[in-house]
This record gives C-alpha cells, sequence and structure tokens, in this order.
C-alpha cells in the first residue's frame, strides 16, 4: 500500500469532526468525572506503535485511580462499554489513527514483526478492527490464563497479526463500514 486510499482518510476525518463535534460536550463531563473519580486528570497518554512503526501517544479516558491504582468504577464501565477509547478520535483528527485498522499496541509486538506481517505497519492504527471485537474482552480472557503473558504471545498476538493481514490484503470501504456496523450493534 503505497498511498493510504482517498475513500478512508475522507472517511476517518469526516466521521470524527462530526463525532467530535456531537460528542464534545460529553467528551468534557467525561473527562470532568473521570478526573474527580481517578484522583489525576481525566485523561490517559500512552506510548503506542503506529503507521510504519512510529510510535505515537493515544489518547483514553483515565480509569484507574492515581493512588492506589485500581480501576475505579467509573472506570470500569468505561473499560467495559470502550468508552475509553472515544478520545481517539482526536488521534484521527492528528492523523495517527483511523477509524478500522489493527488496534495500536505497545512498544514490543507490532514494532517486531518480520516478513510478510511488517505490512501491518503500513496500515494506521484503527479505533475498531475485527481482532479487537473478537478480543474485546481480552483483559478478562487473560485474567483466567495460568500464564497471561505466555497465552498472549502464543496464541491471542499471532491470532490478531493474521486477521489484521487479512484485512490488509482486503481493505475496502464496504469491509470498514461492515466492521463498524458489527463494533457498533456488539457495543450498544
Amino acid at each position: 500500500m503505497k498511498k493510504y486510499p482517498l475513500w478512508k482518510a475522507l472517511m476517518d476525518y469526516g466521521v470524527s469532526l462530526i463525532a467530535l463535534l456531537v460528542l464534545g460536550p460529553i467528551l468534557i463531563i467525561l473527562i470532568i468525572l473521570a478526573s474527580v473519580d481517578t484522583g489525576g486528570f481525566g485523561v490517559f497518554t500512552q506510548k503506542r506503535i503506529g503507521r510504519n512503526g512510529v510510535p505515537f501517544v493515544i489518547y483514553k479516558f483515565r480509569t484507574y485511580d492515581i493512588k492506589n491504582t485500581q480501576k475505579t468504577k467509573m472506570g470500569k464501565w468505561l473499560r467495559k462499554t470502550k468508552m475509553d477509547e472515544l478520545l481517539q478520535l482526536i488521534n484521527i483528527i492528528k492523523g495517527d489513527m483511523s477509524l478500522v485498522g489493527p488496534r495500536p499496541d505497545l512498544p514490543g509486538y507490532y514494532d517486531k514483526l518480520e516478513g510478510e506481517d511488517r505490512l501491518i505497519l503500513q496500515l494506521k492504527p484503527g479505533i475498531t478492527s475485527e481482532a479487537g471485537i473478537k478480543y474485546r474482552n481480552e483483559e478478562e480472557l487473560l485474567n483466567r490464563q495460568e500464564n497471561p503473558l505466555k497465552y498472549n504471545d502464543e496464541v491471542i498476538f499471532p491470532d490478531k497479526v493474521k486477521m489484521n493481514l487479512e484485512y490488509y490484503y482486503n481493505l475496502s470501504f464496504k469491509r470498514d463500514i461492515l466492521i463498524m456496523w458489527k463494533t457498533f450493534s456488539v457495543f450498544v
């Protein structure tokens, strides 16, 4: 993929701008509530791996109490509903992310891909993806494992790579719409 498809850029920026305008007041209220709930600024930032393996800063609502590093009640709700991801609309406007694409991972995973798997890095990370939908309860799944890191590295991560490669090879407007619809129907 030499150039990012024009339809994808138009959809990303158009939908994100409209969503930020419509949801702006709600996002501000959620930032205030998350700030009160966690005892720190309600926006959490973290380095993630982006397109071409370039790190970027991702935005999310803070879900952990800053004093005892426990997930708060509101934080649990934000995570369960995936509302903590809404601030990533700003990442789309900044050009770091897309509506649909591989979920952005921490350093040490996508940036370490080899061979054909590196094609995934030609995609902008997305707010949603087939793998993101399949593993929407990843935290719970990992918590049930005897060795969560091993399970992630040997089962979940390779499956995500496979699914994201399949998305890369079959990138289309119709597919993005279907993934967004599936995301909406799963989380609403």
